[in-house]
């Protein structure tokens, strides 16, 4: 490879590089929700990566297994009957560590659903991308992208 070449190609990966570290940490890590690690356990996630770098939140191969495990999550917020956009935005991130109120008005607006409003399984992919862009700041997943995280959960 001459030296031209071989320039490009490292400027090019320093490029790429730079832009990735530039992106939301729920981005880079495929998880777009920002689970946190559960201190208590060591069980994994289905798609979780296997080398560990970030110790605070959970890393997936893909954003599709961050998107499933956030949907499980959901889920058994269901079962102990957290079921209202309001109560959920209030247990995913709870007034300790966010602006709660401001979280569940952005979601709200974003869906079109009012804080009691019950959610449903049909909601999962407004009230998700809603959720992505206020942890994130962006949400960059495609409808379908979104869609197939839903039903792998």
């Amino acid at each position: 490879m001459n030296r031209a070449v071989w320039l490009l190609v490292a400027v090019g990966g320093l490029w790429m590089m730079n832009k990735y570290l530039n992106l939301p940490r729920g981005i880079r890590n495929n998880n777009p929700l920002n689970i946190r690690e559960n201190e208590t356990s060591n069980d994994q996630w289905e798609g979780e990566r296997v080398l560990d770098t970030d110790p605070d939140f959970e890393e997936f191969i893909s954003p599709v297994y961050g998107i499933r495990a956030a949907v499980r999550v959901l889920k058994s917020y269901r079962r102990r009957g957290v079921v209202t956009l309001g109560d959920i935005i209030t247990t995913w991130a709870p007034m300790t560590e966010n602006d709660t109120a401001s979280y569940i008005e952005s979601v709200a607006q974003q869906t079109g659903l009012k804080p009691w409003a019950t959610v449903t399984d049909i909601h999962y992919p407004a009230l998700l991308k809603a959720m992505i862009k206020h942890e994130n700041g962006i949400q960059p997943y495609s409808d379908e992208l979104i869609k197939t995280g839903v039903s792998m959960a």
